[in-house]
């Protein structure tokens, strides 16, 4: 199940949307409602969706239900890791470990085993993504938890997407299985919202929903996507294309915000653009 160009180029889109929506969660003032309004607008996409397309088959469920909790997971930890430790080390980290991971993960419970160029190539796309920690200032900052939290993001991002993998190609119907597992995806952070932050939760909307609703629309989109992209194509090759998200991460940085590129940076990003293409034509 190799990926054609046409995939490679929708899991690049969905790495450029991805890096966008995690910039704007990291930005904000509010992490948790600031996430929590992102997650939701998929769900109210899903909610208004769910009675237009096909339900998944039962096999798929279990899958299902384990990716809405993997998830889930994924965003308590991944937002524990913004709360102490940099973006620009807790992202290439947590990003950087998942291919590999990914492609053990499916090599055992999906029988997909890359060849050994494309192992080549997921490895030469971690170096150069874990690589990007060592690029600024304060690696240490934060003393040991950023890095436990960084590390056990990217093992929750390989196990929702050799799960999601799995389950919608079991699904028979990927647009379903996108749409069923967005409508659950926000249920846990939206409860908790109103548990625990009802009376700042209508003050932030009013004051925020464009920003939220364009970056929830990004995220969804950016997932869709790559789900799509695993139901089409083997799980280690679409996790190495989409983790490209931290290169166009720093690209937006060096564009839009004037950060510095800098040597490092350089040698970093050909390191991972090296890996795409020995990936692709292995």
């Amino acid at each position: 199940m190799e990926l054609q160009w046409p995939l490679v180029l929708l899991v690049l889109l969905a790495a450029v949307l991805h890096a966008s929506w995690n910039a704007v969660v990291k930005s904000s003032g509010d992490r948790f409602l600031s996430f929590t309004a992102i997650r939701a607008t998929g769900t109210f996409f899903a909610a208004g969706a769910v009675a237009f397309v096909p339900v998944p088959v039962t096999e798929a469920w279990p899958y299902l239900l384990a990716g809405v909790l993997i998830h889930n997971c994924y965003y308590v930890v991944l937002l524990q890791a913004y709360r102490f430790g940099d973006l620009s080390h807790v992202y290439p980290l947590a990003r950087g470990i998942a291919p590999l991971a990914v492609a053990v993960l499916a090599a055992i419970f999906a029988g997909e085993t890359p060849s050994t160029g494309a192992i080549t190539g997921i490895t030469l796309v971690c170096v150069g993504i874990i690589s990007l920690m060592f690029t600024g200032p304060n690696l240490a900052h934060g003393g040991w938890r950023p890095l436990v939290l960084a590390i056990a993001t990217g093992l929750f991002i390989a196990s929702y997407t050799v799960v999601d993998g799995i389950g919608i190609r079991l699904g028979e119907t990927a647009l379903g299985y996108i749409v069923w597992l967005n409508l659950g995806e926000g249920i846990p952070f939206m409860c908790a919202a109103v548990v625990r932050r009802r009376t700042e939760l209508i003050p932030f909307l009013k004051d925020n929903w464009r920003r939220t609703t364009g970056a929830g629309t990004i995220l969804v989109t950016a997932y869709g996507l790559v789900l799509y992209a695993l139901s089409q194509g083997a799980m280690a090759h679409v996790s190495a294309l989409r983790e490209t998200s931290v290169l166009f991460a720093v690209v937006i940085g060096v564009v839009m915000l004037g950060e510095p590129l800098g040597w490092r940076r350089f040698a970093a990003a050909a390191v991972i653009v090296t890996g795409v293409v020995v990936l692709q034509v292995s």
